[in-house]
């Protein structure tokens, strides 16, 4: 269901910090246009905790809209209570998305069992569910165990995987039938080659049409043109994350003029060796 190249779509903003909802559907565009198969808006690089719910729901509705069925759409609607991200996912099930991103609750730091009962409560509201799986962020990890356990729920289908942690595919697919996604672009082709079907991507925001390429031309088993891509760009997907995404990748697309470089505290703009090291990356790879 969930193969290819998805791109976690940033939230761009006005200068007044409100929604710029008109770059916001260009941003989509430029996505589609260029091969990706999924936009997954309000996850992490779309700075979902500073959206309130309003503004979270209307970003939801805003990409259906703009999306009209050409790709998937994956909302991130997870959060730290059940109760809100249960609320969160009815109502983006009735905007009419295709699919659910639930990161880990990221500072209740609940155990096994409350992670299981979380998750599943999620599930029974009948959306697809994309398990999101980020140590980093959370304090927590969903242990394969875990994962498998809710594997046999019907609406849990996949998980993406962001923990740097490339052995977790074939660990994962030994013990279920679940699809897995990379959420790193530099781990996405050695978890391909490990049973991964994609990509949930932060670079694909800059470079939508080579991130499509090197995913795409992957499933096709194409595995050293693949290579050749992943060892072309790879310097740029690092660089994706020279200081806390989306602060990079808000940049880079401020650089190439699609967006202002706008973020809600407590994100703000990065040190100039670090937008420098950026600029370097971007035209190394002759995106500028």
């Amino acid at each position: 269901m969930l193969q290819g190249a998805h791109t976690a779509i940033v939230t761009p903003f006005n200068t007044d910090g409100s929604v710029d909802y008109v770059r916001y559907c260009e941003l989509i565009e430029f996505q589609i246009e260029n091969g990706i198969d999924g936009i997954v808006p309000v996850g992490t690089t779309g700075e979902s905790p500073t959206l309130n719910n309003d503004e979270h729901m209307k970003v939801i509705e805003e990409t259906v809209k703009a999306v009209h069925g050409r790709v998937l759409v994956i909302a991130g609607t997870g959060a730290n209570s059940t109760a809100e991200a249960v609320d969160l996912t009815t109502r983006a099930k009735e905007l009419g998305v295709d699919a659910t991103l639930q990161v880990t609750p990221y500072y209740n730091k609940p155990n096994q069992e409350g992670l299981y009962r979380h998750f599943s409560a999620v599930a029974d509201i009948g959306l697809p569910v994309v398990l999101y799986n980020v140590p980093g962020r959370t304090s927590r990890e969903i242990a394969v165990e875990t994962v498998a356990r809710l594997a046999t729920h019907p609406n849990v289908v996949a998980v993406k995987e962001a923990g740097g942690k490339v052995e977790r595919v074939k660990q994962t697919l030994d013990v279920c039938d679940l699809e897995v996604l990379s959420g790193d672009d530099a781990l996405a082709l050695p978890m391909m080659r490990d049973g991964a079907i994609g990509v949930i991507s932060v670079a694909s925001n800059v470079v939508p049409g080579v991130v499509a390429s090197l995913i795409h031309t992957a499933l096709e088993g194409n595995w050293d043109a693949a290579q050749l891509l992943h060892s072309r760009y790879v310097k740029l997907f690092d660089a994706m994350f020279v200081d806390t995404n989306p602060i990079p990748v808000k940049a880079a697309l401020a650089m190439m003029g699609k967006i202002q470089e706008v973020y809600r505290l407590p994100l703000c703009e990065m040190s100039t060796a670090d937008k420098e090291t950026l600029r370097k990356a971007m035209v190394s790879a002759c995106v500028l």
